[in-house]
């Protein structure tokens, strides 16, 4: 489970897809399987969260990574492009940004 802090010993990745009702169970199916199959097995991997809004029109990928390089060297993979390419095929649009943590509350 991701913790969020202000730590510097992570790096945050968030990546918002857009989606339809028709294709947002399909792209969730996808994306669990590719966090069960390899994401969450590559070095540098901590820990994920997939989110979903109440329309089923967007899905939001928090996921942290012990160092920007880790996630970088992750997507460069054969097998992770071969699986954006597909994961690109169910949505409208995916974006993966990094974020520092600049405050936390509760």
């Amino acid at each position: 489970m991701p913790t969020i802090t202000q730590s510097s010993d992570v790096q945050t990745v968030i990546t918002t897809f857009e989606v339809t009702p028709g294709t947002c169970q399909d792209l969730m199916d996808a994306l669990q399987e590719a966090y069960d199959g390899f994401i969450s097995r590559q070095p540098g991997f901590v820990a994920a969260g997939l989110h979903v809004n109440d329309a089923q029109t967007r899905i939001a990928n928090y996921s942290q990574w012990r160092r920007r390089e880790d996630f970088m060297d992750m997507l460069r993979t054969d097998e992770m492009r071969r699986r954006n390419r597909d994961l690109n095929a169910l949505c409208r649009s995916f974006e993966p940004v990094m974020y520092d943590v600049v405050a936390t509350f509760g």
